[in-house]
């Protein structure tokens, strides 16, 4: 019927699926190559860093000393770098970029219901599929012995979020295309991480935020209410830096789809501060805008975020990034994400790039004890399963499914790779220790 245009087959997609492990076989994935870092992981570090806040890397620093799990939220340029120097499948996906265990999280969808996601996508670009999953499984063995798991039970937690992801990829390659990107994750909340994190989600509502973030200016019951001073996670910034940040919500309005601009036109802006984010993030400018809507009892916050390049863009030269970063963020999270939050957008300020988002509307995340006892195997099915509906929804599941094929030889493949992985940040913790950046 379209004689100019070829639609490969879903018989050549799988195909295709299959062929590339001529390229790098399912067995091959337990392998390591750090022999060829041309780059100690500092001095990749440094080298990210630059352009940050100065005064706060040296905090960012002391967040990933406290323990090889905090190291390794900070380093995901290292890890990039290291998997360049492993051949990959080639099969391209939408990436989270960052997949690990404290990324994942509930929050509130547009129509109000608590939802469990992937929830961070500040490293997202389209790459190889099988670098999320080598970076969760690196993050599961480290979350596993900070929560008192042997390395024997870690590697197993391991091989279920592969073998889940496998399962339900299998399952997406047999059903209807529509059907994969609107198909919701049933039982989560029966997973007690995932409840305990919904509990959470359920208690962060904007009027708690008001409370835990703001107080009545002047410290006058009554007064109109304005940001906290909590240093150094929270700070007040000058009238003229609050007027820069409020002009650069012009171009994220514009951005909006007409019912998402209509909504915000109803809050007025009351305060504008800074705040320190994360671990990965510290030294980047984060401001939080608070806005009144009928009246004190109704607020809204956003996040303006700053965006810096994905970590994987220097060894993701066909990428095709977006110009912009914030944009990359976005449409990488909606490209994953079944539902997002509505006020989702970007925008820019003094040349950098920012993301603007709700904060902490209805969010909650796991705590790495939550992981305990029978909670990392529990929770590793999960995140095998959102990463693969995410996965699922940006790429092609018959040549997805047709690369993992039958058996468990690379969710094996997998488990070693993530407690080799997971020494290796430990060795590259210690030198981070050593190294002096962290004294006070």
């Amino acid at each position: 019927m379209f004689p100019d245009m070829h639609v490969a087959t879903p018989e050549e997609r799988r195909s295709l699926g299959q062929a590339r492990r001529k390229q790098l076989g399912r067995q091959q994935h337990g392998e390591l190559n750090l022999k060829a870092r041309t780059a100690v992981p500092l001095a990749l570090l440094a080298r990210v860093e630059r352009g940050r806040v100065p005064a706060l890397v040296k905090l960012k620093h002391q967040l990933m000393a406290q323990s090889p799990f905090g190291y390794f939220r900070g380093a995901a340029p290292v890890m990039a770098a290291d998997l360049a120097l492993i051949p990959n499948t080639g099969l391209l996906s939408q990436l989270c970029g960052d997949a690990h265990v404290r990324n994942l999280g509930a929050f509130a969808a547009p129509d109000g219901r608590l939802v469990f996601d992937i929830n961070d996508f500040d490293e997202t670009i389209h790459g190889p599929f099988e670098w999320d999953l080598k970076r969760m499984a690196a993050s599961l063995v480290l979350a596993g012995r900070e929560s008192g798991h042997k390395d024997a039970t870690a590697r197993q937690a391991v091989e279920t979020c592969i073998e889940s992801y496998c399962t339900l990829m299998h399952k997406f390659a047999a059903m209807p295309t529509l059907e994969v990107a609107r198909f919701q994750v049933h039982r989560i909340g029966s997973v007690q991480p995932v409840h305990d994190a919904l509990l959470k989600a359920e208690r962060a509502t904007p009027p708690h935020t008001l409370e835990q973030l703001t107080e009545p200016a002047g410290g006058k019951p009554g007064a109109p209410r304005r940001f906290q001073q909590i240093k150094p996670t929270l700070t007040h910034i000058t009238s003229a830096q609050q007027r820069k940040v409020l002009a650069a919500l012009g171009p994220y309005r514009e951005m909006l789809e007409p019912q998402r601009r209509h909504l915000l036109s109803l809050y007025r802006p009351m305060d504008v501060a800074f705040k320190v984010v994360g671990t990965g993030s510290v030294g980047l400018r984060d401001y939080c805008i608070y806005f009144e809507g009928n009246g004190p009892q109704d607020p809204l916050f956003l996040q303006m975020k700053e965006e810096a390049v994905s970590a994987y863009s220097p060894y993701l030269p066909d990428a095709h990034p977006a110009h912009h970063n914030g944009q990359r963020v976005v449409e990488g999270q909606r490209a994953m994400q079944v539902q997002s939050d509505p006020f989702l957008g970007w925008t820019h300020m003094d040349g950098r790039h920012f993301l603007v988002r709700q904060l902490n509307d209805h969010k909650g995340s796991i705590a790495i004890e939550d992981l305990a006892g029978s909670g990392l195997a529990a929770f590793a099915e999960i995140c095998g399963e959102l990463l693969a509906r995410g996965h699922a929804r940006s790429s092609d599941p018959l040549a997805l499914s047709g690369y993992l094929g039958a058996g468990d030889g690379f969710a094996d493949s997998l488990g070693r790779f993530g407690v080799l992985y997971a020494d290796q940040t430990e060795k590259d913790w210690q030198a981070l220790r050593r190294s002096g950046k962290v004294q006070s």
